[in-house]
C-alpha cells in the first residue's frame, strides 16, 4: 500500500497536506478503506494516513479497532531485505491475521514499502505461505526522480546510503561514478534529510565535470524542485542555490 510522499514534511506556507487523490487513484483508496489489518514501519504515520483516507472514505472498522502491527526495530535500521533468519520467522508470525482470513496493508511512513523502505520480509513470508500479493499504485520517489533527471531510465541501480565518513564518502562516490561512466549505468542514493546539504557538497567536489548529477527534492510536493547538469555546469551557474535540501532528495548520477 504506497502512502504519499509528504510524511514529515511541512507543508508549503502553511497549507494543510494536499488531498490524497493528487497522489493516490480512487482502488487504492477503496482498498485502504476496507481494511482493517495493517503492517507498518511506523504506527502514528499509518494511523494519520488513515485519518487522511477517513476524510474520503468510511473506514471499514472505527480508528480504535484497526489493528496495527509494526515491523520490528532491526527492520527500520538495517532493512529486512536478508534471505533468512530472525526477520523472515518475525514476519511468518506478523501474517498470522492473514491466515485467519483477513486481508492485511503493507505500509511504511511515506511511498512504496519494499523499496528503499522495509516490508520485503513481509513479502517473502506471503509468498512462503502461499498468499496472494498485490502491489497497488502510488507514488516512488526514486523512479519520479530518475523520470525526470534525464539520465539513463534503461539501466540503473539504487544504491541507498553512502558512508558519512569524508573519506569513505569520497572513495564511495568516486567508486559509483566509475561505474556510471563505464556501463552507462544511472546510480541513485539517498541521505536523510539533514545531510543532504553535506552530501551534494561531496558529489560536487568529488564528480568529474563532465558527469552528469540529478537532484530531486521533495517529489509530488508543492516545493518540488529538480535540478540537472554536468558538474561543471553546477558549479558556473550555480545549481545549488535555492534547493530545498531539508526535503527528502534522491541524488542521480551518470552520463
Amino acid at each position: 500500500m504506497p502512502t504519499p510522499l509528504d510524511f514529515g514534511c511541512a507543508p508549503h506556507a502553511g497549507e494543510p497536506p494536499a488531498p490524497l487523490t493528487q497522489w493516490l487513484p480512487q482502488e487504492t483508496l477503496h482498498t485502504a478503506a476496507r481494511l482493517t489489518h495493517w503492517i507498518t514501519e511506523n504506527a502514528k504515520s499509518t494511523r494519520a494516513f488513515l485519518k487522511r483516507v477517513e476524510q474520503l472514505h468510511p473506514l471499514a472498522a472505527p480508528m480504535q479497532a484497526q489493528r496495527v502491527a509494526e515491523l520490528p526495530r532491526q527492520a527500520h535500521k538495517k532493512g529486512d531485505h536478508q534471505t533468512a533468519g530472525d526477520g523472515d520467522r518475525e514476519a511468518l508470525a506478523l501474517l498470522a491475521p492473514a491466515q485467519d482470513g483477513h486481508d492485511i496493508g503493507l505500509v511504511s511512513e511515506a511511498g512504496m514499502p519494499a523499496i528503499a523502505d522495509p516490508g520485503s520480509s513481509i513479502v517473502r513470508a506471503a509468498h512462503t505461505l502461499g498468499m496472494a500479493v498485490q502491489p497497488l499504485t502510488g507514488p516512488v520517489s526514486l523512479m519520479l526522480a530518475l523520470a525526470a533527471s534525464g539520465l539513463n531510465g534503461q539501466s540503473f541501480a539504487f544504491v541507498g546510503y553512502v558512508p558519512q565518513d569524508p573519506t569513505e564518502r569520497t572513495r564511495r562516490l568516486r567508486e559509483l561514478e566509475a561505474l556510471a561512466l563505464k556501463t552507462g549505468q544511472t546510480q541513485i542514493v539517498i541521505e536523510t534529510p539533514y545531510r543532504n546539504a553535506a552530501l551534494l557538497q561531496a558529489l560536487l567536489q568529488n564528480l568529474h565535470p563532465h558527469t552528469r548529477l540529478a537532484a530531486c527534492c521533495g517529489m509530488t510536493l508543492p516545493q518540488q524542485v529538480t535540478r540537472s547538469a554536468v558538474i561543471s555546469d553546477w558549479k558556473r551557474r550555480p545549481l545549488a542555490q535555492g534547493l530545498p535540501l531539508d526535503l527528502p532528495t534522491v541524488f542521480l548520477l551518470g552520463r
